[in-house]
């Protein structure tokens, strides 16, 4: 049985940070404590002091398997995954074909079984026309119906009223909710069209994916939600007016509206279109500076309940066409815990605030069984953290299939040291070991 002792470990765990040791058993951690002694048929991992943090759960990310594998699939991308510090992820149903039948849906957790790095759940995809299938969905082994209320990457826009309704009323899993107005959106393209044609400079997508089609749909979701009773989860929230429409007045158990925020939208503002153009193209758009000051507000006060990255590799040829053929979506994964260690170093955010969002709370709004916190007798998903070992992003060491980052000469002061998946050690010395060891998420439900 793998026996993995780590030693001298600053371990962060529901709001407090305490020096001690922790014993990986199996997939398992058997122990925690101030000091434990080494035995003879154990590997000891000396943290040094570094912050020992529960692995990060990626809530949303689009890892392009089945049918868009020139841009990514779930091996290449759950490598970069786990070299990041993230060790579960949610998975979008916007493939090709859409996971929207009971059929495709487990035909992506084949392949994940036999190559993910990391933990896997995939989503359920609702249409305009599969409520059948939608209903056969597993709430003990699914995490959740994906619901796309504005167009993006993939056809999977539910625009019927009357279907939302049914859906919403006819299930009681959770609900994630991509919230853009589509008649908003139109109007505004069509507008631009007419000036700039197809080939509309980027700055002007904040306005055409505008805040105003963000809240008008954020807004129906969850008036229905609250008509209904429906479960809702809204991801990617990027506007400051949305950021309105949630509480921070009851504990997240109890909640039945959660929310979301991306790195992206809490790291750019419109102000980086100029350097980094549809590199930062993303759906919903990021916004202004005053959004990105609301969402981390909302993301401090409890709000927002989860970070998430939607990781959406595109490759930087499909990037480079104009405007209205250029994909929105980005490659995030790798750099999403070492971008929040930024964020802590900048005095914006505490370790354990980072922890409570990228892996509690995750846990927590989707019921994942014995995953999201160190705690003994929970899955050794582990990461080590070294606050102080400057590094910088370049070409060479990013990970993803597409081999670009918005992150790009960024120098980050922290790096993921060690990351653990189900016991073992998978990252370490700047290298993923070749051990494809992820497991199906199951749901306390």
């Amino acid at each position: 049985m793998n026996r993995i002792l780590i030693k001298n470990a600053r371990i962060v765990n529901e709001g407090a940070i305490f020096e001690g040791d922790l014993l990986i058993e199996g997939k398992f951690i058997k122990e925690i404590a101030e000091s434990i002694s080494a035995k003879p048929d154990v590997q000891v991992i000396d943290a040094e002091g570094n912050f020992l943090i529960p692995g990060a759960i990626d809530d949303q990310v689009h890892f392009r398997e089945p049918g868009l594998t020139h841009k990514g699939n779930i091996e290449t991308e759950s490598r970069a995954a786990v070299a990041g510090g993230i060790t579960s992820f949610i998975e979008q149903p916007n493939t090709v074909p859409n996971a929207i039948t009971q059929e495709l849906l487990e035909d992506k957790y084949r392949i994940a079984a036999e190559t993910s790095y990391a933990n896997y759940g995939f989503m359920m995809g609702g249409t305009n026309d599969n409520l059948e299938e939608v209903l056969k969905t597993n709430p003990k082994n699914v995490p959740g119906i994906k619901l796309f209320l504005g167009s993006s990457t993939g056809n999977m826009l539910v625009d019927n009223e009357a279907v939302l309704e049914k859906i919403f009323s006819s299930t009681s899993m959770l609900i994630a909710a991509h919230c853009e107005d589509e008649a908003t959106i139109r109007e505004n393209l069509e507008k631009y069209k007419e000036e700039y044609g197809d080939d509309i400079p980027v700055k002007f997508h904040p306005l055409i994916r505008s805040a105003e089609a963000c809240y008008i749909s954020s807004s129906r979701a969850i008036e229905l939600a609250r008509k209904t009773g429906a479960r809702l989860h809204v991801f990617h929230v990027s506007t400051a007016k949305e950021t309105e429409l949630f509480t921070n007045k009851i504990p997240l158990e109890e909640k039945k509206i959660t929310a979301e925020v991306c790195i992206h939208h809490l790291w750019f503002s419109d102000a980086d279109y100029n350097a980094k153009g549809p590199l930062i193209k993303w759906n919903p758009a990021v916004k202004t500076a005053d959004d990105r000051k609301a969402l981390w507000d909302a993301l401090l006060d409890d709000r927002i309940d989860v970070i998430a990255t939607d990781h959406a590799p595109h490759t930087l040829e499909e990037k480079k066409n104009p405007y209205t053929s250029s994909p929105s979506g980005g490659p995030l994964v790798q750099h999403a815990v070492v971008a929040m260690f930024e964020a802590y170093h900048q005095k914006k955010i505490s370790v354990e605030k980072i922890v409570e969002k990228m892996a509690h709370n995750p846990a927590k709004l989707f019921r994942i069984e014995k995953r999201g916190f160190i705690k003994e007798g929970y899955y050794a998903d582990l990461v080590i953290v070294n606050p102080s070992l400057p590094w910088n992003v370049k070409k060479e060491n990013i990970l993803y299939k597409c081999g670009w980052s918005p992150f790009e000469e960024v120098n980050f002061k922290s790096r993921i040291m060690h990351t653990f998946v189900n016991g073992t050690l998978v990252y370490s010395n700047n290298k993923v070991k070749d051990l494809r060891l992820g497991e199906r998420l199951l749901f306390d439900r």
